[in-house]
């Protein structure tokens, strides 16, 4: 009763804050004005008349940052105002890191804008624009309006060019159609010659031109002061040649890499004996005896003999970083005479620490229950002295049930414990086959093993054994491809003795599935786009989309032995004395990322995955863990992970209390998924103690389902098994909806994140009542009870907290 009486007290106080909170940034939002001095005026309005609408949102840029005002859906000005005003002034001492202050006016940064729009204006060929400011201020209100006469657009008429050096002509005239921007009748745009300069210096820096500048690339610009053309441009394009004689080309000499003996660098104090052995070119010197020579000079890609080519520089930054033994890479040139044609190459190698150990932990709770799981994680990133990547992590976790007063972990009811271990070798390891090196991305093959073990007190043990060899490998840098030709799992599950035989009959599907025996022998594909672009601010299409198959290859085989098997009568095929599964389980996560200016981001995403089993499974169904689940921090947050659906499963229907204690704590699984999330990102603060805080607003909606009668976690109970199969037409009613607001603390590693989710619409009731949120709202605690009486030792709760480290999605 105290414990009841308490949450009560603190669910009253969560709501006064929040309505309290919001009440006062409301009554901030509209009071900014009365923090300033008399002669000071906020501004509320910048606008920007007779500009090219093209060019609207670019000119715009260029009014001063500290000059532009909030948006007034903003909540950043009220936020600062709640933290840092005292004695009705904006205080200029110990400023809190929340929200962003006003944009007061100041007509030096007026006339700075109006000069930078200006510039902006000619540079995009409006040679004679004009831009004045003025300012309206009314109530200490000001608008600024910057009025432009940019007058006629000029357009170039002829283009020439002066190049000398015919070498360097005849390379430029040979690419000029797949790179230049500039062409006869276009408007004038400084931008296109920037362009035009760095793809020139692009390709004398691809052709052997080591010692080509940019400043060797300029333009004649002639206006119609020159011509007497209206309006007209000529331009004529010069690549000089440096004083001392015509441009060059380079090859590659020897390279001489050298690694450093340890973390610290090379001292300046001790000399060090180089090693003479050329070998392909290559002389190698690892002065830290770590390092084997063929795993990491065979990322060197400025090959002896070959034109220089700063791509095969940068290709050999990129390869060598992406070992990830190395914290600093360093290429130098340098040349035996100033006759010779050759830059022998000096490849410094920094290396970074090799082992690692990382903890992780998480308390996952809600009404009713409470735990913790905790993982440790040792790294070795050398453990073969090849850059090979060893990996072993530990992990384990408990739930306990915390209803009716009891203590925590006083009744534990759920634990897991798992062992992995892996090997990431850098390259394709394939039999008889040695692939080429993809040009944009390290390719890894990934050796990994791993023992999982989950007991759920008074129903079952499980053990399960995973064996898997993968190949990850990039076809652009946008595009990853991964590929487990082998995955073998290796699955032991026992009902515990002390389980009635009426609950096994009454929940004889997850009966079935946990306490099954059976062997997986299957193949995994993953394709993913755009995972480079994640952690940036900018509008793209995110895509990941998998397909794990199993069973076909050991249906053949046992076919091809002759034997004979009816697996929908219960007799299927075995392999080493145990059944195997047959299945194929499709999924795709595709995302929206909308950039919205500045760090303002909205995500729209579809999480969708269907399990279906065939063959040697058709009666057995789905291995438990490859079910699906809805809810967690992930997904559907205002639920607990494993605690939405099937459809429109309701645990309260079963009138036993014996039949729902049995049931308690026991995963919500499907065999489809269906999710789709809605989130706003923005920043809070910049700065708040030593790191970046954001915030988000998010709405979930989604459910699993099964897709056919006969797995639903109740066969006993028609009429439940009947509510969660999938069916279009009930889509609508099957769908559980949620909405809330996070916190994520960036720290440039890591990001700490806390959400809070709440329940808008529960299917586990029907019809309006599914809408809780109106229960939320008036009535919570009479609901809450009545809730509790038909669903004990289940307990109803609106409110869900999440913690997690790194974004959702």
């Amino acid at each position: 009763m105290i414990l009841k009486a308490y949450q009560y007290l603190i669910n009253i106080k969560l709501k006064s804050t929040a309505i309290l909170l919001f009440i006062i940034v409301l009554i901030q939002a509209c009071s900014s004005t009365k923090y300033i001095a008399d002669y000071q005026s906020i501004v509320k309005k910048v606008t920007i008349d007779s500009v090219d609408k093209k060019f609207e949102e670019q000119a715009y840029n260029y009014v001063q940052k500290d000059l532009r005002p909030a948006s007034k859906l903003s909540i950043q000005v009220p936020l600062y105002n709640l933290f840092n005003t005292k004695d009705g002034r904006y205080k200029t001492t110990d400023i809190k890191p929340f929200g962003t202050p006003p944009a007061i006016l100041d007509s030096t940064l007026v006339e700075i804008s109006r000069t930078q729009i200006q510039k902006f204006l000619k540079s995009k060929g409006y040679r004679q624009a004009e831009v004045k400011s003025a300012i309206k201020v009314e109530n200490k209100k000001a608008e600024v309006i910057f009025s432009a006469k940019p007058g006629p657009a000029y357009f170039i008429d002829k283009l020439t060019d002066s190049i000398p050096n015919t070498n360097i002509k005849n390379l430029y005239e040979s690419n000029k159609a797949s790179v230049t921007h500039l062409h006869k009748g276009m408007q004038y745009d400084e931008d296109s010659l920037t362009y035009e300069r760095e793809q020139i210096y692009r390709i004398m820096k691809e052709n052997g031109y080591f010692y080509f500048l940019r400043p060797y690339v300029n333009f004649d610009v002639y206006g119609a002061e020159a011509t007497s053309k209206t309006n007209k441009i000529d331009l004529n394009l010069n690549v000089t040649d440096p004083n001392d004689g015509p441009h060059k080309q380079f090859n590659i000499g020897y390279t001489h890499m050298i690694i450093a003996p340890n973390p610290d660098g090379f001292p300046d104090s001790v000399r060090y004996k180089l090693n003479k052995d050329t070998i392909n070119g290559i002389i190698f010197t690892d002065f830290s005896k770590r390092y084997r020579r063929n795993p990491i000079v065979r990322y060197d890609f400025l090959k002896q003999g070959e034109l220089y080519d700063i791509r095969n520089e940068n290709l050999t930054y990129d390869r060598l970083y992406e070992l990830n033994i190395f914290k600093n890479v360093k290429i130098d040139y340098f040349r035996r005479d100033s006759t010779s044609n050759k830059v022998n190459t000096v490849i410094q190698l920094i290396p970074q620490k090799v082992m690692s150990n990382r903890v992780e932990g998480e308390v996952p709770f809600n009404g009713g229950t409470v735990g913790f799981n905790l993982s440790n994680t040792y790294t070795n990133n050398n453990i073969f002295r090849g850059a090979e990547r060893f990996e072993l992590q530990v992990k384990g976790g408990l739930q306990s049930r915390i209803g009716n007063g009891a203590k925590p972990f006083s009744d534990i009811y759920q634990r897991d414990f798992s062992i992995s271990g892996s090997i990431t070798v850098p390259r394709l390891m394939i039999p008889f086959y040695n692939p080429t090196l993809g040009g944009n991305g390290m390719p890894h093959t990934t050796f990994s093993s791993s023992y999982i073990y989950a007991l759920q007190k008074d129903v079952s043990v499980r053990r399960i054994f995973i064996n898997s060899i993968t190949y990850d490998w990039v076809e652009t840098k946008s595009k990853l491809h991964s590929f487990t030709p082998l995955n073998f799992e290796y699955r032991f599950g026992y009902l515990d003795p002390n389980v009635d035989a009426q609950t096994v009959l009454n929940n004889l599907y997850y009966s079935t599935l946990l306490g099954r025996k059976d062997l997986t022998l299957g193949m995994k594909y993953t394709y993913t786009l755009n995972a480079n672009k994640l952690n940036e601010y900018r509008s793209f299409v995110y895509l990941r989309a998998g397909m794990d198959i199993a069973g076909n290859m050991l249906q053949g085989i046992s076919k091809l032995g002759g034997s004979k098997h009816d697996p929908a009568n219960g007799d299927p095929a075995k392999i080493l004395g145990l059944p195997f599964n047959q299945y194929m389980r499709p999924e795709v996560d595709l995302r929206w990322y909308k950039h919205l200016g500045g760090e303002r981001q909205f995500v729209a995403r579809l999480n969708a995955g269907v399990a279906y089993a065939y063959g040697n499974s058709v009666l057995t169904g789905i291995p438990f863990e490859k079910q699906f689940f809805a809810g967690g921090s992930s997904g559907i947050r205002a639920w607990q992970a494993r605690t939405i659906g099937p459809g429109n499963y309701d645990r309260g229907l079963l009138r036993s209390d014996t039949l729902r204690k049995a049931f308690y704590g026991l995963d919500q699984l499907g065999t489809m998924r269906i999710e789709t999330n809605f989130e706003y990102r923005f920043t809070v603060a910049k700065k708040f103690f030593g790191a970046t805080l954001k915030g988000a607003a998010f709405v979930d909606v989604g459910n699993v389902w099964n897709l056919r009668k006969g797995e639903s976690i109740l066969l006993a109970t028609p009429a439940l098994d009947e509510q969660t199969v999938f069916k279009l037409g009930k889509l609508a009613q099957q769908l559980a909806v949620g909405t809330g607001l996070g916190l994520r603390y960036d720290v440039q590693y890591f990001v700490f994140r806390f959400d809070v989710g709440l329940k808008l619409k529960d299917p586990q009731f029907s019809g309006s009542d599914q809408w809780v949120i109106g229960k939320f709202l008036s009535g919570a605690r009479a609901f809450k009870d009545n809730y509790n009486l038909t669903h004990a030792p289940d307990t109803y709760r609106f409110l869900q907290y999440n913690f997690g480290i790194g974004m959702p999605f």
